[in-house]
């Protein structure tokens, strides 16, 4: 555990301390696109936020290939020399994406040489446990396809879900969180070497996203772009491909009997391996109602809009933060649900839990406008956002009193119809023109919402 933590810290400092220059750079090289009618963001930002993630992977991978236990990774298997060749074919896709906008269709077609490439070096399912039947041997040319669909299918999802800032980074952290967890439990628990690569892949994954997340959270001062979503979604797909594909589940020994048995008992283990959309299953169910509402309008299923989950969270009224920690929320309850399930599928309260918390997930839906009231005394002990800004002990009632007058000045306004605006007075602040360079603020290219207003 010791040298996959090391691996993981050398990953998110390398990510970390890079990200920096790489903004600059960025600036420097022009890949600051203007805002597209879809973009949430306000002010140009920087992309190329993958350069930096690529080399923390480098940087992992390079430092566990010098650790004692994690070598024999290297020198038992091909796996993670299949991972950065994969990656960095993706990663220079990506890369020309940011700067030049290339097209759909090349973008698809590099994902599945990408694919193709670690399939050619041994990353690739060799069988699938069927609930039922057992283990189903793939001849070569199935277990190409399912692996380039799989990986084409991962990275397309989290590259959709890439338009809130640190979303998803944030979910793919999480994702990755569970899915170490569980592979690190195969291969330390039951001795099961197949399972060391796809152990390592999560732990390198998870440095790259939390390296990287500082300067990607709201308000970001730089993107990941294209470059980081595709690669972040092809090192997941890496990893569940790893697992599913190449352990055998009767090694496992849980349960006495045959195959056929074993299986049988271990789907709760292999669902959520199987394919990695249920371990990412927000951003999959985005991808999935992208395609059927675009090709549904007769658009091309590659054509942005503004209908994806996140863009619906803040049409309701929630806020950018409040919108991304409610993704996260999902992230992490399917994502762990799904791992405390598999551990033990027989535990009633593991059901209930999960129950209880998708219950509260939804009262957070349906609140999106909801401010905690706190009262005077308790003020002092919560954060800034929640207080009474200007009220005091001796001054609420006049305040009170000051808002009626100013809510009955305005009615009689409304009522005499619309007037003159006045001039402002010394000392008032001036709205700031849409259109205004080199203001740092919500509001200093254009208006403060472009979304649709349904209240």
């Amino acid at each position: 555990m010791r040298e996959y933590l090391l691996t993981l810290c050398i990953t998110a400092a390398v990510t970390y301390l890079l990200t920096g220059p790489v903004r600059k750079f960025a600036i420097v090289a022009g890949a600051m696109p203007e805002i597209r009618a879809r973009d949430v963001h306000r002010e140009p930002t920087p992309r190329l936020g993958g350069i930096a993630m690529f080399f923390g992977l480098c940087a992992g991978l390079l430092v566990a290939d010098h650790l004692t236990n994690l070598n024999e990774v290297f020198a038992k298997s091909n796996e993670p020399r299949a991972l950065l060749s994969g990656a960095a074919l993706i990663w220079l896709i990506g890369v020309l994406d940011d700067k030049f906008e290339i097209d759909a269709l090349i973008k698809l077609g590099g994902q599945m040489i990408a694919a193709g490439v670690m399939v050619m070096q041994g990353l690739t399912i060799l069988w699938l446990p069927i609930p039922g039947v057992g283990n189903v041997a793939l001849t070569q040319w199935q277990g190409t396809l399912l692996t380039v669909a799989l990986v084409v299918i991962t990275i397309n999802a989290v590259n959709f879900v890439d338009g809130l800032d640190g979303l998803a980074a944030g979910m793919v952290c999480i994702a990755a969180g569970a899915f170490f967890l569980y592979a690190y439990r195969i291969w330390y628990s039951y001795g099961i070497e197949a399972a060391a690569p796809g152990t390592l892949f999560a732990a390198i994954l998870m440095g790259m996203c939390l390296g990287f997340l500082p300067h990607n959270m709201h308000p970001a001062r730089i993107f990941m772009g294209d470059s980081g979503s595709m690669l972040i979604g092809l090192v997941l797909s890496a990893g569940a491909i790893s697992i599913t594909g190449q352990v055998d589940p009767d090694a496992l020994a849980l349960f006495t009997g045959s195959e056929k048995a074993a299986v049988h008992q271990t789907v709760p283990v292999y669902i959520p391996l199987l394919l990695p959309l249920t371990i990412i299953a927000v951003p999959a169910a985005d991808l999935v109602l992208a395609i059927v509402r675009r090709t549904w309008r007769g658009q091309s299923p590659f054509a942005a809009d503004r209908g994806h989950l996140h863009h619906r969270l803040l049409e309701i009224g929630h806020s950018h933060s409040r919108a991304v920690l409610i993704m996260y929320f999902w992230s992490a309850l399917i994502g762990f649900g799904a791992l405390a399930y598999s551990v033990n599928s027989a535990s009633m309260w593991i059901v209930l839990g999960v129950v209880f918390l998708s219950a509260v997930g939804l009262v957070l839906l349906l609140l999106p406008r909801f401010t905690p009231r706190v009262p005077l005394w308790a003020q002092r002990f919560v954060p800034p956002r929640y207080r009474r800004r200007g009220l005091g002990a001796g001054t609420a009632v006049a305040a009170e009193a000051a808002q009626d007058a100013q809510s009955q000045d305005a009615q009689s306004q409304d009522a005499q119809g619309p007037q003159a605006p006045q001039s402002s007075e010394p000392g008032e602040r001036t709205p700031v023109p849409a259109g205004a360079r080199n203001v740092n603020g919500a509001t200093a290219i254009s208006a403060r919402s472009r979304l649709i207003d349904r209240r």
